[in-house]
């Protein structure tokens, strides 16, 4: 798989910046128009993304470059090139949320009412992100047959994006993809079909929801981020987890306790 979209003498525009930036634009455009129907400024929520897609970018850097820091120690130039791939994802999501929290809490905003904004976008933006993945020929899971891949009823042309050094590999790229999707879609539906939800169970909601997906996922994958013999990505994923379950639970009781009141 080409890499490189097209290229101008010794410049060349790659197929993973291009669609990271698609994935962000597309994120950005949603979080404003959402962000107008539950009163946030246009402003306001232009401005958080700016710092939230700053941050979050340079946190998905430095948290791939600190588990890879034999590779970088002595090439300071390679940690700038961000188009060859390597940027992770948790990094981008702390990194993002502490951002999210010193803007919110410096404007005197509901830190969970504006979380629960971003979700529908983090998703969105994380399904397409994916893709850039599959150009560069990474994030892929073990080596597979092409009877498999075509069993999975996988598209021909990401079966041969597959194909790499003579062997086929399973897309684990793909499946997170997908994964993400869905869970979008299935935000939306919550978001629109339920009004009376509680503030922070969108955000609750993706926790658990992307942590379970990529817990799975990270355990086909051959690149890792490893701490001793573990894959972080995995230990991550159950912490994030256990945030949204302990997160649903707190809301739940909450929302009991204001039943009670209510019937009194």
């Amino acid at each position: 798989m080409n890499p490189i979209l097209f290229q101008l003498g010794d410049f060349s525009i790659r197929w993973y910046s291009v669609l990271i930036l698609v994935g962000i634009l597309v994120a950005f455009l949603l979080a404003i128009k959402e962000g107008r129907k539950i009163g946030l400024s246009k402003d306001f929520v232009f401005d958080l993304g700016f710092w939230i897609i700053v941050f979050g970018l340079i946190g998905a850097r430095l948290y791939y470059v600190l588990f890879n820091f034999s590779y970088y120690k002595d090439d300071f130039w390679e940690i700038v090139k961000v188009w060859n791939g390597g940027l992770a994802i948790h990094g981008g999501i702390i990194a993002g949320f502490i951002t999210l929290v010193i803007y919110c809490k410096k404007h005197h905003v509901s830190i969970f009412k504006v979380t629960d904004l971003v979700v529908p976008s983090l998703l969105l933006a994380q399904a397409i992100g994916r893709w850039g993945n599959f150009f560069n020929s990474e994030a892929h899971g073990p080596f597979t047959t092409l009877e498999n891949l075509q069993h999975l009823h996988i598209p021909n042309f990401i079966i041969k994006g597959m194909y790499i050094d003579g062997v086929y590999y399973h897309p684990t790229f793909l499946y997170e993809s997908i994964w993400c999707f869905i869970g979008f879609v299935l935000v939306i539906l919550v978001r629109n079909l339920f009004k009376q939800r509680k503030v922070g169970e969108l955000t609750c909601f993706y926790l658990m929801w992307y942590s379970l997906g990529r817990f799975f996922i990270e355990s086909l994958r051959t690149d890792s981020l490893m701490i001793s013999s573990l894959k972080m990505a995995q230990i991550v994923s159950i912490l994030l987890f256990i945030c949204g379950f302990i997160g649903f639970i707190v809301l739940f009781v909450f929302r009991l306790r204001k039943n009670k009141e209510m019937v009194k």
